[in-house]
C-alpha cells in the first residue's frame, strides 16, 4: 500500500511541474521574448523537378 501512495505522490508532482512549466513557456511567447521575423525570399518560381517553390536566381 505505501508503494501506491507514493506513486501517486510522485504522479501529482509530475502533473504540477508540467502544467507549471507550460504556464511558464506560454507566458514567456506572450510577452513576444520568441518572435520571429519572416525572411524576405523575393520572388518565388516553381521548380517541377523538386515540386516545390525556390527564390528565383539571378
Amino acid at each position: 500500500m505505501p508503494q501506491v501512495i507514493a506513486l501517486v505522490v510522485i504522479g501529482a508532482g509530475l502533473y504540477a511541474g508540467y502544467k507549471w512549466v507550460s504556464r511558464t513557456i506560454a507566458k514567456g511567447q506572450r510577452r513576444g521574448e520568441r518572435r520571429v521575423t519572416p525572411k524576405d525570399l523575393g520572388t518565388l518560381e516553381y521548380d517541377a523537378k523538386s515540386g516545390v517553390y525556390r527564390p528565383r536566381g539571378k
